[in-house]
């Protein structure tokens, strides 16, 4: 019954795949996160938790997609309690825990958000006009906060078993093997996390973007599979980074969709992903300088410094 109702998760979860691979707008994407809390989200799978729990995620993660696709980054701060709640009852069933490790990589953004919550505060309104919204943090104020975030952070109990096996399918592909790391931003370096999207593996690929480079989603998931993951992803970064010519956007573009960055490039007539990241949706404003901070504390190099590879004797991480 669980291989079963796997698969039928597989089967549904494309609903939402176009992020990866398609402009959509924003009522496109508030609309595929509530057909999928209304449908998609695997009933197998939740059968395992009680009624009342299965309403709680449900209403959880819908909330998450419509706030991570969002505009607004403090918007997040509000479901920071509630995900830190639920998060112990998926890590409870066997069928729930991919959804788990998927939720734990998350609550770095709401925590990031609710600090931003702390720092930034909304304009005063002129008497009788309705309350304003904080801004948005700038690009540097996000940098600074992921850098503090992740100075003192170990490497992730499953990241010596992979970065030192993939950094050469990353170089194999001309693609700098520094990136190996967004596997720690996705999932935490556990293949098995997968998101209500329907992302799943160590580098959280949709199953549209996954079979445009050559895996397969079904009947057995190559995603799940490090080695066949690392080279989808590598060639994904490949293509997007001939496409930008430059690593912020490929990287927002990474897990926003090119479609998106390139309509904002178009639409503010910009060339940077500091440029656009105001209008980036929530997640993917705080992606970029996350991977950013993940490269600098592992590496000890910055995104500007990376360089394609042509060789596979890629150098060992640094920040432990």
């Amino acid at each position: 019954m669980r291989l079963f109702g796997l698969l039928i998760l597989l089967l549904l979860s494309p609903s939402l795949a176009r992020a990866q691979d398609e402009p959509v707008t924003l009522d496109d994407l508030l609309q595929s996160a509530q057909e999928w809390a209304r449908e998609n989200l695997d009933d197998d799978v939740l059968r395992a938790l009680q009624n009342q729990d299965q309403a709680k995620v449900r209403q959880l993660f819908d909330d998450m997609q419509k706030r991570l696709q969002g505009e607004y980054v403090i918007d997040l701060a509000a479901l920071r309690g509630a995900a830190s709640a639920i998060l112990p009852v998926l890590q409870r069933y066997e069928e729930t825990l991919p959804y788990a490790l998927w939720l734990k990589t998350q609550l770095d953004y709401l925590d990031a958000a609710d600090q931003f919550r702390l720092i930034i505060k909304p304009p005063k309104a002129a008497p009788g006009e309705p309350p304003r919204l904080a801004p948005n943090p700038t690009p540097q104020q996000e940098r600074e906060l992921w850098i503090e975030k992740l100075s003192r952070r170990p490497w992730p109990d499953s990241a010596r078993a992979y970065v030192a096996r993939l950094k050469p399918v990353f170089a194999a592909r001309n693609v700098p093997p520094e990136l190996v790391w967004i596997a720690e931003v996705e999932s935490s370096f556990d293949p098995r996390a997968r998101s209500p999207a329907g992302a799943a593996g160590l580098f959280q690929l949709m199953p549209a973007t996954a079979k445009r480079f050559g895996l397969r989603c079904w009947p057995l998931d190559q995603r799940l599979k490090p080695e066949e993951s690392a080279a989808a992803t590598a060639k994904y970064l490949q293509y997007l980074h001939g496409h930008f010519n430059d690593w912020p956007l490929a990287l927002a573009a990474y897990n926003a969709g090119e479609g998106t960055v390139d309509k904002l490039l178009h639409q503010h007539k910009a060339a940077s992903f500091d440029a656009i990241a105001p209008h980036l949706p929530a997640e993917t404003q705080m992606y970029v300088p996350r991977i950013e901070a993940t490269l600098l504390r592992r590496e000890g190099i910055k995104l500007s410094q990376l360089i394609r590879s042509t060789h596979g004797a890629p150098r060992s991480g640094v920040g432990q």
